[in-house]
């Protein structure tokens, strides 16, 4: 009884008692609204029927005394057709004759033929009833004839015949007189309003033929149906029932009542459908009550059993979820999101703890500060989906480069942090760094390409380089930036020299902010010489930084550093801008026509505003598009071919000319660069040396030359320091070269000198000759 009593078990009892008292309610209404409407349709019918009968009976008596009054007319003058046609004549000019309009009536011989008519005969004969030859059986009694429906003058029209048999004066059959109608004169009563517009009326002989029937606005005559099924006869004592009436299918409340004094019964019907429709209605509208009373119980019952069921194990879900919730919060707090590796909260707390442990045991232990080299150029060309892929797969690759006593963290971004315990030596350290930058220069597989991705590594060791977590850190990070300024893909340890140097660094981020405001940059120009002749074909500006107190401070210096903050951008800017104005200006000091190429890095080329600037400034300095010449260092081709191409294409629309810088040091296939528009093929310095003496070397820097030449129209050298790499050059046909051995970067007055020095020279070649 305890159990019996318990909300969760009460709840649902209660819920099943009330609906069961909801759908017997439901249903007994829907009995009920079914019973009354039956009822009510019953009666109608029965009227309906009363009064059709009625209406029949007036009719056919009517018709009847018609004929009766044309005998005795007939009779009492004699037989033969005078006698027709004065009873005819004599009784329409009296007016006791029906109006021809409606019916027409005929005295026929004992031959069937016409002898008077209410109509002319002639133009009746078209209509004629058309009796064979003789008069038929039923018109030879004393009896009222009733004929089969007959097909009328016009389509779906059907005639009804009346007669009564003519007695000559020996009492012999001398003719009868027939009276026509239309079929449609007994149903024309046939209300809409009562009987709809699928009840039936209709007049029915005992021969199961009907007379006539109409149902709506359609009329019909002579169907057979089964007259003793029809009527009902010998099988109850009901008027009025219910069924599906043989002639059309229909189910309806049919009524028969068959006639007294004549052979024919009338036969009047309400379709149930449209009888019980309001019933039908009220049966659905109490459903849906019922339902939707149902749902309101059914989910109020459940809900109240679930809560009830719930509050007696409330305290054991209370404890467990605390206990979940209170692991998942920590494990959110301590974790990353992306890869699932310890964030630097958990890492500075994991760091802290080894430090107390390697001091209490007097160990070693180190920290690897991790960083990617290119994921930022992989993070804005192919989005970031692919970064957070690539991001996933670097933790994954460098959790299986060190021991599971080990500890890999992300600090944020592409920075990872490597907690190496319980070292014996610095050697460890190396050896974990060697295996990551292996680990990773494999490539990576991003949406659907490979990519190549790098790391800089920087190490910092406990007690050497720090006794504190801050500490340890921070010198990791200089280690790190250190790493990457030798040329990235390597790792160092931190010395008290690399703090000294990370100063420099901060110093000098800080003064280029300011040298783009303060007019600090300069432009120098590099002389670009055809192979064959040593004649002056172009230019290439190189940036100069002249800082006030360092003096001129060579790109290589600080562009890195403006690649990282991100000002190369508008620095770039300034130089498109100032090598176009210059060579614009040699233009117009009569100087020879040369084409002046401008270096683009991979934030100025991905720059989204790179098309746009490049056309302004063309159009506001108005260099001609085909003298300026964009080089891009070729590992830009590896990164998302599809954009570099469309970046490319846009250039090459507005006219300018693309140039490969270091050509042949990069990982681009021969397949993937005849994709690309290109003028220019300029091979990196680094194939110029020792090409002098004969070996491998010359073989593969001619093998460079002949595939650039397949590449683009222009073959251009770089590095030619001396005449053995220049003659080298022209042995095999390289177009242009560039280097110290013809001319150094030389200032703005230095290089138009040099211009004006070859156009003396050109001068004097053409007077000579």
């Amino acid at each position: 009884m305890t159990r019996v009593t318990e909300p969760y078990v009460l709840f649902p009892f209660i819920t099943v008692l009330l609906l069961a008292v909801i759908w017997s309610a439901t249903f007994n209404l829907i009995k009920v609204e079914r019973s009354n409407a039956t009822s009510a349709s019953a009666a109608t019918t029965l009227q309906v029927v009363n009064t059709y009968e009625a209406q029949a009976v007036r009719a056919l008596s009517q018709i009847d005394q018609t004929l009766k009054l044309i005998k005795f007319e007939y009779e009492s003058k004699g037989a033969g057709t005078n006698a027709a046609n004065a009873a005819l004549s004599e009784l329409k000019d009296r007016t006791m004759l029906p109006s021809d309009l409606l019916f027409v009536i005929n005295i026929i011989n004992r031959d069937g033929k016409i002898v008077a008519s209410t109509r002319p005969i002639a133009t009746n004969a078209a209509t004629a009833p058309g009796l064979p030859a003789g008069l038929p059986a039923g018109l030879r009694s004393d009896a009222l004839w009733i004929n089969q429906p007959r097909p009328g003058a016009a389509p779906n029209q059907w005639t009804l015949q009346f007669g009564r048999a003519l007695n000559a004066a020996d009492g012999a059959i001398a003719g009868a007189v027939v009276l026509e109608v239309d079929a449609a004169y007994f149903v024309s009563t046939y209300d809409a309003a009562i009987l709809g517009n699928n009840g039936v009326l209709g007049l029915l002989g005992t021969d199961g033929v009907f007379r006539a029937r109409r149902t709506g606005e359609r009329v019909s005559a002579g169907d057979s149906v089964n007259y003793a099924r029809t009527v009902r006869s010998g099988q109850d004592d009901s008027v009025v029932w219910i069924s599906v009436n043989s002639w059309d299918g229909v189910t309806r409340f049919t009524g028969v009542q068959q006639l007294a004094e004549f052979p024919l019964a009338v036969v009047a019907g309400l379709s149930e459908r449209e009888q019980l429709a309001a019933a039908l209605h009220s049966r659905d509208v109490f459903l849906w009550r019922a339902a939707l009373g149902s749902a309101f119980i059914l989910l109020l019952g459940a809900t109240l059993g679930r809560m009830s069921w719930q509050l007696s194990q409330a305290r054991q879900r209370e404890s467990e979820a605390k206990l979940s919730y209170a692991l998942r919060v920590e494990h959110l707090a301590y974790h990353d999101s992306l890869t699932a590796l310890p964030n630097r909260s958990l890492f500075n707390r994991l760091l802290t703890q080894a430090i107390r442990e390697a001091q209490r045991h007097e160990r070693q232990l180190a920290v690897a500060f991790i960083d990617l080299d290119q994921f930022k150029l992989i993070n804005d060309t192919i989005g970031h989906e692919a970064g957070d892929q690539l991001l996933r797969e670097v933790a994954s690759r460098l959790t299986g480069c060190v021991r599971e006593s080990d500890t890999v963290a992300r600090l944020g971004g592409d920075e990872f942090v490597l907690l190496l315990t319980e070292l014996t030596e610095e050697k460890y350290a190396a050896t974990v760094a060697q295996k990551i930058v292996a680990v990773l220069a494999r490539p990576f597989v991003l949406m659907g390409q490979e990519f190549h991705v790098t790391a800089s590594i920087g190490i910092s060791t406990y007690p050497l380089d720090g006794r504190d977590e801050r500490t340890l850190m921070k010198n990791a990070d200089i280690a790190m930036y250190h790493a990457k300024e030798a040329g990235k893909n390597n790792f160092r340890f931190y010395c008290a020299r690399l703090n000294e140097n990370s100063l420099e660094r901060l110093t000098l981020e800080s003064n280029l902010r300011r040298a783009l405001e303060r007019n600090e940059f300069e432009l120098y120009y590099q002389a670009r010489r055809d192979i064959r002749n040593d004649r002056i074909t172009g230019v290439e500006a190189l940036l100069r930084w002249r800082h006030p107190e360092m003096g001129i401070v060579p790109a290589k210096q600080f562009i890195s550093v403006a690649e990282d903050t991100g000002l190369i951008v508008p620095i770039g800017k300034w130089v498109l801008q100032t090598a176009c104005q210059q060579n614009v200006a040699w233009q117009r000091q009569g100087l020879p026509r040369l084409s002046i190429a401008v270096n683009l890095t991979a934030r100025q080329f991905y720059d989204e505003h790179l098309l746009r600037d490049a056309a302004s400034i063309l159009a506001s300095t108005g260099m001609h598009p085909g003298l300026l010449e964009l080089e891009i260092h070729e590992s830009l081709l590896i990164h998302d071919i599809n954009k570099t191409l469309h970046i490319l294409t846009g250039l090459k629309a507005l006219g300018m000319r693309i140039a490969i810088d270091n050509f042949g040091a990069g990982y681009s296939s021969l397949a993937a660069l005849q994709r690309f528009p290109l003028d220019t093929i300029k091979i990196d310095q680094s194939f110029m040396q020792d090409v002098s003496k004969p070996g491998k070397d010359r073989d593969v820097t001619a093998a460079i030359i002949a595939m650039g030449k397949s590449l683009s129209p222009t073959v251009v050298a770089q590095g030619v320091e001396t005449k053995e790499q220049a003659d080298f050059l022209r042995k095999y046909a390289c177009d242009e070269c560039q280097g110290f051995y013809f001319n150094k970067p030389l200032s703005i007055q230095q290089f138009t000198e040099l211009l004006y020095a070859q156009n003396r020279t050109e001068l004097k070649q053409v007077v000579g000759s």
